[in-house]
């Protein structure tokens, strides 16, 4: 088979070219269930002819004529197999986040008239359900669970040969610019859009992204980045393309262990879960003693130099190796002792992580791009001629990018959307010329290497008219350990500000060593030493910064920000919005 021209073209692709015994694996009742390839396209068949029976179709190939089928779900085989069921039957996935409110699902659900919807469990069932009665549209809902009194997604499968033989015949009929999916951002503000990607905005994006991957045969990929988002999605096709099976992880708090588990050879991520994994591996560094806590920070201390592409000198060289030996061949066992590359997008990584993690030998390839850029643009290659600390990469094979006179990055190509689901007037304001305008500032190094330094909107002016970009500052701050996240605010106030969140856990050992008692996170931030702690802190960051980008005054905050809470989007970036009207009290305290 030449090279596949729709999504759902992957299995039968890799039937020809490598089938595998499992392409899928989910854990069932504490055991991996693992599909095969032509398992895999067995089921996806039969739900496709059990769909149709069902009443799925499409009147004609705009948007508008075609049904929706919903998904709101944790990642598992059946998420795949109901995505390329639904295509190539010419239906529409719309997925969306588990962790949705109920105003936001309903919205959605009702902009795009879903008829079907899956569901993983009875908690998102009971969701659903609740807001059934203002969805005219749904007729159905399916769980992934079995739940009494539910209808269980397998329900669905048909083996009947008319309609089987009306799968294939419709499936003939998609072409490469039909919509695939819609995709609502959830966004940091305002109502959610509906992206629109066509088969040719994602599969351009997989077959441009391929031979950045590691090099490798009988590869397995571990999935645990919601599949809703465009990020965890492509991914999964590169993965499909390039015959690399998928093991995905029940959630993120047994992540650690599928890591031992199943020795995967890459997976995606976000930059704040990087963060996590790097704040355990120092937390176990600071409960060594002796010899072998000076050893684990001579060689943290010896990472934190290391650069790319550069002749360090034999000495480092020598050093490195051994600290290699010794020290960091312990992190790689943590990761499962296999891993070849984790691929790093959705937010910017801390430059000062991708280095000690590079040391180590676990290579993080960082990228960039939107859920309307399907998604990437550019991307850190595992080549490391392709790679340059600081920078998301070069950009992929097709994609064009040029920077506006304000520094914003557009970009052009096969990648971008076809637009937003009945909103014509949104799309006309995010493109021009041919050219989708990302949002995001940015430049080029050495005329190869894109470089993001924030988001267009995120930059807020001081009374005094100077411009402050918040992200590189709040990346530097979560650079300590002591700091979990922060804020950066100051629009149109006399100077820069920040709310900052601790790392309660380090915050609570620094403060035993130093004989500091304490009975609650709320308590512990209200000490005048802590306090201090932090003052030299900011005071030591700020000197990296210009007198306007300086953070004068901050608030310790005691509660850790979240989706659940509100106050982080699914992809873990920061609703600021939402946070400067939650934390009002102290944003006034600041400018008292």
């Amino acid at each position: 088979m030449n090279e596949p021209k729709r999504l759902f073209d992957c299995i039968e692709y890799q039937l020809q070219n490598s089938p595998l015994e499992d392409m899928l694996a989910g854990k069932e009742n504490g055991v991996w269930r693992k599909y095969s390839t032509q398992e895999v396209a067995n089921i996806v068949n039969d739900l496709s002819a059990g769909l149709l029976k069902s009443g799925i179709s499409y009147n004609d190939k705009s948007p508008e004529g075609r049904d929706k089928i919903g998904i709101v779900s944790k990642n598992r085989p059946e998420w795949l197999m109901v995505d390329m069921a639904v295509q190539q039957i010419g239906a529409v996935l719309t997925p969306i986040y588990p962790t949705i409110n109920v105003n936001e699902l309903e919205f959605i659900l009702q902009d795009a008239a879903v008829k079907i919807i899956f569901v993983n469990d009875e908690a998102l069932y009971d969701k659903v359900q609740c807001i059934k009665n203002k969805l005219p549209h749904l007729k159905e809902i399916f769980s992934f669970d079995r739940i009494p009194g539910v209808k269980h997604w397998t329900e669905l499968l048909n083996k009947d040969q008319d309609l089987l033989a009306q799968v294939r015949s419709i499936a003939d009929t998609i072409t490469t610019d039909d919509l695939a999916t819609i995709i609502y951002t959830s966004g940091t503000t305002g109502k959610p859009k509906g992206v629109m990607l066509s088969h040719k905005n994602v599969v351009s994006n997989v077959l441009a992204s391929k031979p950045y991957l590691p090099p490798g045969e009988n590869m397995r990929a571990l999935s645990f980045l919601p599949l809703n988002h465009i990020f965890e999605r492509e991914g999964s096709y590169l993965y499909l393309y390039s015959g690399t099976s998928i093991y995905y992880a029940e959630n993120l708090d047994t992540f650690g262990d599928s890591l031992k588990e199943i020795k995967p050879h890459m997976f995606t991520t976000v930059p704040r879960l990087l963060e996590k994994v790097y704040d355990k591996i120092m937390q176990k560094g600071y409960e060594l003693k002796g010899i072998k806590r000076k050893l684990f920070f001579w060689a943290h201390d010896l990472a934190t130099k290391f650069e790319i592409n550069k002749n360090l000198g034999l000495a480092y060289r020598i050093q490195l190796s051994l600290a290699n030996k010794i020290v960091f061949k312990k992190w790689r066992e943590g990761l499962g002792n296999e891993l070849k590359a984790i691929i790093s997008g959705g937010a910017a990584c801390q430059v000062r992580l991708i280095r000690i993690f590079t040391a180590a030998q676990i290579p993080v390839m960082e990228g960039y791009g939107l859920t309307e850029t399907s998604p990437v643009i550019s991307v850190n290659r595992w080549d490391v001629k392709g790679r340059m600390f600081g920078t998301v990469g070069p950009l992929i094979e097709g994609v064009q990018v040029k920077i506006a006179d304000d520094g914003e990055i557009l970009c052009k190509g096969p990648n971008v959307m076809m637009g937003y689901y009945k909103h014509p007037d949104l799309t006309a304001e995010v493109m021009e010329d041919g050219w989708f305008k990302t949002g995001d500032i940015g430049m080029m190094i050495d005329n190869k290497f894109l470089k993001i330094t924030d988001r267009k909107k995120e930059m807020f002016k001081t009374s005094g008219g100077k411009y402050v970009a918040p992200l590189p500052i709040e990346s530097m701050l979560k650079e300590s350990m002591y700091i979990e996240n922060a804020m950066v605010i100051g629009a149109e106030q006399k100077y820069t500000a920040a709310l900052i969140i601790p790392s309660f856990s380090n915050l609570k050992e620094w403060c035993k060593t130093n004989n500091i008692d304490f009975s609650s996170d709320e308590e512990i931030i209200k000490d005048d030493r802590v306090i201090n702690l932090y003052k030299d802190l900011v005071e030591s960051f700020n000197k990296y910064f210009n007198n306007v980008e300086q953070i004068k005054k901050f608030e310790l905050l005691p509660h850790y920000w979240s989706v659940e809470t509100g106050e982080m989007t699914p992809k873990l970036s920061l609703k600021r919005k939402v946070i400067m009207e939650k934390y009002r009290d102290a944003v006034e305290r600041i400018y008292a």
